[in-house]
């Protein structure tokens, strides 16, 4: 399998093997990832049901996606009016 640098073969490094830039770049995303999660949680636990597009139980579970369920339910989610 042909793999471009920077990609699987990172996926096994550890923590102490990434440069202070590379550090902070990933507790800057993981952080964001983080934050979007969970106001799109409190947005669902707030939103009446009515003003979400499909069961609520089905947007928790897309949370569960990385970034993906999150910028789902913020974008086709919620019911504008």
């Amino acid at each position: 399998m042909v793999t471009s640098a920077g990609t699987m073969a990172e996926a096994g490094r550890k923590w102490a093997e990434f440069s202070k830039p590379q550090r902070a770049v990933l507790l800057a995303a993981a952080s964001a990832e983080l934050a979007l999660k969970v106001a799109a949680l409190v947005d669902i636990q707030r939103r009446p049901a009515g003003r979400i597009r499909g069961p609520k139980m089905l947007w928790r579970a897309a949370m569960a996606v990385n970034l993906v369920g999150p910028l789902a339910y913020f974008a086709i989610g919620r019911r504008r009016s």
